[in-house]
């Protein structure tokens, strides 16, 4: 089932004065360059949500992206035929991303598993989420259904984009192969791969990336089955350094997101004060 296209967030108008106030904005992801003073009218299916689950009236007000940094305030103008017209107001220039930029490398998992891996590795700041086809995985897509997958997982990146606040979507290609997957990237990132025999925790890891700045972190993880011998030895010629995630071994859907949330406490945003954007 496809996502719905708008979300509340919660917003805080004095985030150093130690009090709250929440506003209930809807988010809404549009697909066009935004720009403030204009007037728009929204894609079918956000349109729809507004007006026919929502049921947002007239002067209702709402939050817009375009993917492009920062987001705008709107109005709801007075519908307009079938669709929903609104009123682009100020851009304000904020940003919810992640100081470390993780791609994360993730085989292919079955059903609604990768859904939940796109969305909630969106929520957990991945710059970039990459499926990869690798030996064991029992998802197999041809050329077509890779693009089709492509455009599934990227409207789930665009859902969660707008339930989170980020104003920026992951990038999100169609499925590589293991061999592409392991040669992109830029060689000053760090690269790691999870494997529960290894002798290195990814506490030790991090702990070494913390002694110097990171560029990026490239995080590959396998499938339910995990890596033959043979892709692992293959990322470890292409830089990747294997580690483990505790003593206990993870679902598939699992590991990612309890690296991307390690992560964030030891490189990147869980442990700062964010006073000025949320």
């Amino acid at each position: 089932m496809m996502p719905k296209c708008a979300h509340e967030h919660s917003r805080t108008s004095h985030p150093c004065s130690g009090t709250r106030r929440v506003m209930r904005l809807t988010r809404c992801f549009v697909d066009v360059p935004l720009a403030g003073a204009a007037t728009l009218e929204l894609p079918a299916g956000p349109s729809a949500h507004i007006a026919k689950v929502l049921r947002l009236r007239p002067g209702a007000a709402l939050t817009l992206f375009d993917g492009r940094g920062g987001e705008y305030e709107a109005q709801i103008l007075a519908p307009d035929g079938g669709g929903v017209r609104v009123r682009v107001g100020a851009h304000h220039a904020l940003e919810r991303e992640a100081p470390v930029a993780v791609t994360l490398l993730q085989c292919l998992a079955r059903g609604e598993r990768m859904d939940w891996i796109v969305q909630k590795a969106t929520e957990l700041g991945a710059a970039a989420i990459v499926p990869v086809a690798s030996e064991r995985c029992v998802v197999r897509l041809d050329e077509a259904g890779a693009q089709r997958r492509a455009l599934h997982w990227q409207a789930v990146a665009v859902a969660a984009c707008e339930q989170c606040g980020r104003n920026r979507l992951p990038q999100l290609p169609p499925a590589l192969s293991f061999e592409r997957a392991c040669v992109l990237g830029s060689q000053a990132e760090a690269r790691l791969l999870f494997e529960p025999a290894a002798s290195a925790t990814l506490w030790d890891a991090l702990t070494a990336l913390r002694a110097g700045p990171v560029s990026g972190l490239r995080l590959l993880i396998g499938p339910e089955g995990g890596l033959s011998e043979e892709e692992v030895a293959m990322a470890e010629r292409h830089g990747f350094r294997a580690c483990r995630l505790g003593p206990r071994i993870l679902r598939a859907e699992t590991a990612p997101l309890a690296a991307l949330a390690a992560i964030q406490t030891l490189l990147g945003d869980f442990g700062e004060r964010d006073c000025a954007t949320n």
